[in-house]
């Protein structure tokens, strides 16, 4: 998953079901919603559904996260915090009815540590 959040697949959901996740877009939300976080666009499609899925990652504490895993705010890095958490909505079910996330501190925190380099090449 590290190398790709632009497509990938996700599932089961609770129902079964694999869906298509693709990237659009990643901007700050200052610009369209006077917030201070980065906003992650995803659409999602299964058969016929298509939606759309908004993570956002508030600023302060992306900045948090990242010095406390010792890795820069990139943008591939932000997105693929996203995508992590867009999979596990698909496959639990959890907040897949919202259009718009926004993640908390350690849900950001538990996926900046499993993309911690160390961390891909132990395995983890």
């Amino acid at each position: 998953m590290s190398e790709y959040y632009r497509t990938f697949e996700a599932g089961p959901d609770p129902f079964g079901a694999t869906w298509k996740a693709e990237f659009r877009w990643a901007q700050n939300a200052i610009s369209i919603r006077h917030a201070d976080t980065i906003d992650v666009k995803f659409e999602i499609t299964c058969g016929e559904i298509h939606e759309e899925k908004i993570i956002a990652l508030p600023h302060p504490m992306l900045l948090k996260a990242s010095h406390a895993t010792e890795q820069p705010v990139t943008d591939p890095w932000v997105n693929r915090i996203a995508a992590l958490h867009l999979k596990k909505m698909i496959i639990t079910g959890d907040d897949v009815e919202k259009t718009l996330v926004t993640l908390d501190y350690d849900t950001i925190l538990g996926y900046a540590e499993t993309l911690r380099p160390e961390a891909a090449t132990h395995g983890h």
